[in-house]
């Protein structure tokens, strides 16, 4: 091994021999002379020294220098050559290593050792300062007293002088030849002795009195001689002085101010510092923001946000948080919990709102129910003379329609449901929403199974109906039947010993109208209906659609109290205030009273048909309460999907997969659209689906377009339309657009396209039977079996089974079939035939060759 010199080093690492033995000496090395010997240790150590030198502690990775340069350009104002003007900035960047933090952890505690003992003794001099300077002010304000005590004496002893010089001035009056002098006369009196003050004082008084025109002194002279005596220091304030009372007085820069006017005193704040924690009883709601917590707990919200950042939770100031989350930030904070009710807030707002009053007779509200095509709508357009079911596609109603009339016999109003089985819950809501049900059946038709069900929903509703038999001048109508068949339905007319009216009536020709509308208003003083129309309006949402210049159209009706124009309405999830109100007519009326629908505008969205609606007098517990609703039926609704979920996860394990036709539809009232997704959904077979992507009220829109191109799915429009951007949209990208007025062809198209959905059938449908009669074997085909055909016809290009004993013991195809030695591709029966069977040769006397083939059948739901 060969021995190293410092001489050797330095020609190692390019470095004079010089610089390395300095270096050496600042690592602690004896090294002095270049032929000195240097062990790995030493030169362990000078590295090391190096590295901590050059702000390294072990590896290069932990030194970074980066390096900037910035050019810019710098021009003469003369107008002369620009100069470049280049900056270079070199920034090393070193990791601290683990002594190094030790280190500076350890300075940092006694860097804060020292501010501590220099907070504490800066106190204790502060504390010495205030006592010395108290008695500074102490001994200033005995100092003043004493100054002011010498003033007063001195003021005394020169009045007694003037009084002399003024004694001995009128003893010489008449010597004219000796000078006035009035100390001379002063000085044989013998006055008491006077401080040096005084003193002065005095002397100066004599000098006055020698002038011939000696007068008072003026309050300017006065001031001006306070001005050169010491003043005093207020110890609260700069601007303070002492006067010659020895009272304090403020003024301006020296200046005295008026008189009399008190000093200032030290103004003391009235909030004390709790010496105990605060303990907050929080009551929290289902759910709370975080801004909303700080205050129940009357903290600042960012201390919120650092305790549920310490619990792992990421939140900000205006972040809804649940109820289990905001109780572990509660009691991590100290404080107590106490739940309230979700509801709280909805419970105490319709709690207050008060619906005394006196209370009068009301119209009757009654809904028309019944079968398709039974004359409901006609009935009714007799009695409103006017023609509603000229402008319902196909000739049916397809929306509630509400209209009130007035009649001979008082005003009714009437709530018609349409008839066809797509609008069960449209008719629910109808039967839940009237006083009296007028329940219509066709004389020549009898009882279908629309009417059945009106007879429920009324039973359901606990609603009376009046029966009223339609048709009754058409040939062919039987009243009796009709009666029987609504019998078997436990409807029993008055005369056969039940309860229910009924009545036979025409629409053409007005027989039985008046009779109905009689036995309508006999069955409502039954009920005896009465509203108090001084109180706040409430009732139910019949209708709500979304029109493209008013917005938002909800048909109300009023069930008790008064609506008026300006009114805020909370109806389900929706609120607003009405803007508007409308008749059946469309005509503009300012308040609706009991048992009267309305149309009305202003509400922020479209609220569901059946919704209760209530006016309330607060507009922003309205929106409260609205917003409350909203993030209810979100989570419920998220939590029915979730559950769906959970609970078809393993079952829908090891099923194909379901295919779905997607579906976005849009509608022109709330109503039809619930009763169309009804509708579809109710198609969904455990194959095929219908899948609603988006659903809503008013025209088609751009919007709707892209959803359905990104979901692959068929838009819907039923008594609506697409604008101009939406169909230039739909157009460039081929989307499958279908507009409908009846609700028949939109059923009726979609279950044809899941029927074409559906995997098909497969059936097998045998074409031939060979019965083998003998065994042959071929040198190119092997065996051969030879057969006679009994039934059908045997094909070459079929499927085949050989049964024996009627039991099938192979399945496969025919290798060839001949008939002698020519090949043939099929043999009818009754004639002979060999085949040879492909992959099989256990073919004996007696089996069958079945013939067959599989057939797929279309399937429909």
């Amino acid at each position: 091994m060969t021995v190293q010199t410092v001489k050797i080093l330095s020609e190692l690492v390019n470095t004079p021999v010089e610089k390395l033995l300095a270096q050496m000496k600042d690592a602690g090395l004896p090294h002095k002379s270049e032929n000195q010997e240097v062990s790995d240790v030493e030169k362990q150590t000078l590295l090391n020294f190096l590295k901590r030198q050059h702000g390294e502690a072990g590896s290069g990775s932990e030194r970074i220098t980066l390096q900037r340069k910035k050019t810019s350009t710098l021009s003469r104002s003369d107008g002369g050559k620009v100069v470049n003007v280049a900056v270079k900035k070199k920034r090393t960047y070193v990791k601290r290593t683990d002594t190094d933090e030790e280190l500076q952890k350890q300075q940092e505690f006694l860097q804060r050792q020292a501010e501590e003992q220099a907070r504490l003794a800066a106190e204790e001099q502060a504390r010495i300062d205030a006592e010395r300077k108290l008695e500074a002010e102490k001994a200033a304000k005995a100092q003043a007293e004493a100054e002011e005590q010498a003033r007063k004496e001195a003021a005394e002893a020169a009045a007694k002088e003037a009084a002399a010089r003024e004694a001995v001035v009128k003893s010489e009056q008449n010597d004219t030849e000796q000078n006035v002098s009035g100390i001379g006369a002063a000085e044989p009196v013998e006055a008491p002795k006077q401080p040096k003050t005084a003193k002065k004082t005095s002397q100066a008084a004599a000098m006055d009195s020698k002038k011939p025109n000696a007068a008072p002194k003026s309050k300017k002279s006065a001031n001006r001689q306070d001005s050169e005596k010491p003043r005093g220091r207020h110890p609260e304030s700069k601007r303070s002085r002492v006067n010659i009372n020895g009272d304090e007085e403020f003024g301006r820069r020296g200046k005295l101010g008026r008189k009399g006017k008190k000093p200032l005193q030290k103004q003391e704040h009235g909030f004390q510092k709790p010496t105990a924690p605060i303990i907050h009883e929080v009551a929290l709601p289902e759910s709370i923001t975080v801004a909303e917590l700080a205050e129940k707990m009357s903290i600042k919200a960012a201390e919120v946000i650092k305790v549920l950042f310490k619990m792992g939770a990421m939140a900000t100031i205006n972040q809804t948080i649940d109820r289990d989350t905001a109780t572990l930030v509660v009691e991590e904070m100290g404080h107590t919990v106490k739940y309230i009710d979700e509801n709280a807030v909805e419970n105490d707002m319709i709690d207050a709102i008060d619906y005394d009053g006196e209370a009068i007779k009301r119209a009757p509200v009654v809904t028309v129910m019944g079968h398709v095509d039974h004359g409901k709508t006609s009935l009714l357009d007799y009695i409103r003379t006017t023609r509603v079911a000229a402008g319902e596609s196909g000739g049916i109603t397809q929306h509630i329609g509400a209209y009130h009339v007035e009649t001979p016999h008082g005003m009714v109003s009437f709530l018609d449901t349409p008839g066809h089985a797509a609008f069960t819950s449209m008719r629910a809501r109808g039967a839940q929403a009237t006083d009296i049900v007028i329940l219509v059946c066709a004389a020549d038709d009898g009882v279908m199974p629309q009417t059945i069900e009106a007879i429920q929903h009324a039973r359901a509703a606990n609603v009376p109906m009046v029966v009223a038999i339609t048709k009754v001048d058409k040939e062919g109508a039987d009243i009796d039947r009709v009666k029987n068949e609504l019998v078997a339905q436990e409807v029993v007319p008055e005369e056969w010993g039940g309860d229910v009216q009924f009545v036979g009536v025409s629409a053409k020709s007005g027989e039985g109208i008046e009779e109905l509308l009689e036995a309508v208003l006999l069955q409502a003083e039954v009920l005896e209906l009465t509203a108090v129309p001084s109180a706040p309006a409430k009732g139910v949402v019949v209708e709500a659609r979304l029109d493209r210049g008013r917005g938002s159209v909800a048909t109300l009706l009023v069930q008790n109290g008064t609506l008026r124009k300006g009114d805020i309405v909370l109806a389900g999830l929706q609120m607003g205030r009405v803007r508007a109100l409308l008749d059946e007519r469309g005509e503009a009326i300012d308040a609706a009273g009991p048992s009267i629908p309305v149309e009305i505008l202003g509400l922020d969205g479209t609220p569901g048909a059946g919704e209760e609606f209530i006016v309330v007098a607060d507009e922003r517990k309205a929106r409260e309460v609205a917003n409350f609703r909203q993030g209810k039926y979100r989570e419920i609704r998220f939590a029915r999907q979730h559950s769906a979920k959970l609970e078809n996860l393993f079952s829908e394990m090891g099923k194909d997969e379901v295919r779905t036709l997607n579906v976005v539809l849009k509608a022109d009232v709330r109503g039809s659209l619930e009763a169309l997704i009804k509708s579809l959904t109710d198609l969904n077979t455990d194959e095929v689906r219908v899948n609603v992507v988006s659903s809503g009220v008013g025209g088609i829109t751009e919007t709707d377009a892209t959803l359905a191109l990104a979901s692959d799915a068929v838009i819907f429009g039923f008594n609506v339309r697409a604008d101009s951007s939406a169909k230039q949209f739909i157009e460039r990208e081929s989307i499958d657009l279908r507009y409908y007025s009846v609700i028949y062809n939109i059923i009726d198209d979609v279950k044809s396209a899941l029927s074409g959905m559906l995997s098909p059938d497969l059936r097998e449908d045998i074409k031939g039977t060979a019965e083998v009669r003998d065994i042959f074997r071929s040198p190119k085909f092997g065996l051969i079996a030879g057969c006679m055909v009994i039934e059908g016809t045997v094909y070459r290009s079929k499927q085949i089974r050989v049964l024996r004993d009627d039991v099938v013991i192979y399945e496969g195809e025919l290798e060839s079939l001949r008939r002698f030695k020519d090949a043939v591709n099929e043999v009818s029966k009754g004639m002979e035939c060999g085949i040879g069977v492909k992959n099989y040769t256990d073919v004996k006397v007696g089996d069958k060759i079945e013939v067959f083939e599989t057939v797929e059948v279309a399937r429909t739901l």
